[in-house]
């Protein structure tokens, strides 16, 4: 089963072949407006937007959980409950990161890295947050927002839903929503301007 200590074993000990080389981190702290912003522009992301959609979906077509039945009002209570706890996480995550100047930001890969090297970054990048100098470490103000939430939203879901292993189920698909934002935000700037015919990748 998925715990925190078994992410941070991850982080310390994931590779990303093919990554030319680290990208540079800003020479200070992420501010206060920054964290902010992040909050706002990560809760309302394509990927997030998408995914919500998406489980809101399988969840009404598999009457998953039942009290919420098969109908549009049950896909758009569906869609609120997963919404409210991206949201929630988010803000926990900001709010706890900066307590120990944790920076939630996800940063692309340099410019030349392989795809290989890509991917791992990717997925790197999900367990790991660089500090207030720019080193990574695991990411706890992460995994205690994800699994924080997961288990918080107990006390508002339906009877059905409101268990731990439950719990610990949605503490695994907010680690793969992390991911896929971080793969849209690795990979979508290179597919825009190449729909777009722009310029050189960043």
């Amino acid at each position: 089963m998925f715990s925190v200590a078994s992410a941070q074993e991850l982080a310390s000990t994931i590779q990303t072949p093919g990554i030319v080389s680290e990208p540079q981190t800003p020479a200070t702290p992420i501010t206060p407006y920054e964290r902010l912003e992040w909050f706002t522009k990560e809760s309302i992301a394509p990927t997030n937007l998408l995914g919500s959609a998406i489980l809101a979906g399988w969840g009404t077509v598999f009457n998953d959980p039942h009290e919420y039945g098969t109908h549009w009002d049950g896909f758009g209570s569906r869609y609120g409950m997963v919404m409210s706890s991206v949201v929630t996480s988010n803000a926990m995550e900001a709010s706890l990161g900066a307590i120990w100047g944790e920076d939630p930001r996800y940063r692309r890969a340099s410019a030349g890295s392989s795809m290989r090297g890509r991917i791992g970054h990717v997925v790197k990048w999900t367990f790991v947050a660089p500090d207030g100098h720019g080193d990574l470490h695991p990411a706890y103000a992460r995994y205690l927002a994800i699994t924080g939430t997961s288990f918080l939203s107990n006390t508002w879901r339906e009877p059905s839903e409101a268990d731990s292993s439950h719990a610990l189920e949605r503490t695994g698909l907010g680690l793969l929503g992390r991911m896929a934002s971080n793969a849209w935000s690795e990979f979508w700037p290179d597919a825009k301007r190449k729909l777009f015919h722009r310029g050189p990748r960043d």
